[in-house]
């Protein structure tokens, strides 16, 4: 569990102002908490945020009594991309929590190393599970698809003790197919024009046939003198 302080924040505050003084704007909410708006440092928040991401608990003081959240959503500066604004989602003592848990790959599968080819499908899956077992991430050993057609379930890995699986257990999370080379594209030959004859004797048989058209053409009158 990590802990971070925060501050209630007057909703009419200006958020620029806020950033432009290194805090972020931020708020709380829950099945029995109002949305409420607190500021927190922002290289707090980033420090947090890239610590527990989505599935960690955070602890927020500063607010009276201590209240055990979940980062629900964190917007950034599609430039610079610092922290613009989280929400906080406050857990009910007592009760489970739906999440979305990232999957983590270890082990080296037996099929990728004779060559064949093994496809993730999914990165993550969704549980409900007590807030105190809540997985950070949960790990797929790729070391048992050995042989083409092998596959990795969503029903076969390994939960917290409390957690309910809500993902549907027959999805495939990874699998293995064969390796096929793509036949290689054959660009045909350009086409070859053969000449029967050469230009010059061409040209030659042309003359010769203009001749013969004039000793056949009719002599005409003598011109007197």
């Amino acid at each position: 569990m990590i802990e971070l302080e925060v501050r209630s924040r007057d909703a009419k505050e200006s958020t620029a102002t806020l950033r432009e003084r290194g805090v972020v704007p931020a708020i709380f909410y829950g099945p029995k908490e109002a949305a409420t708006p607190i500021a927190i440092e922002a290289r707090l928040l980033e420090r947090v945020w890239k610590e527990a991401g989505e599935t960690t608990i955070v602890k927020l003081g500063g607010i009276g009594e201590p209240k055990d959240t979940l980062i629900h959503d964190v917007q950034f500066h599609p430039v610079t991309g610092k922290v613009l604004h989280a929400d906080f989602y406050v857990l009910e003592k007592g009760k489970k929590v739906k999440i979305d848990v990232p999957l983590e790959w270890e082990g080296i599968a037996p099929a990728e190393k004779a060559g064949h080819v093994v496809v993730k499908a999914l990165h993550e899956i969704e549980i409900e599970v007590a807030p105190a077992e809540l997985p950070h991430h949960l790990m797929v050993d790729l070391a048992a698809l050995a042989n083409v057609g092998d596959r990795i379930l969503v029903g076969d890995i390994e939960l917290p003790a409390s957690a309910t699986l809500i993902t549907p257990a027959d999805e495939i999370v990874a699998s293995v197919t064969e390796f096929k080379e793509e036949a290689a594209e054959i660009t045909p030959a350009p086409e070859t024009i053969i000449l029967t004859e050469k230009p010059a004797e061409a040209g030659a048989e042309a003359a010769g046939e203009e001749k013969k058209a004039e000793k056949s053409a009719p002599a005409g009158k003598e011109k007197k003198e």
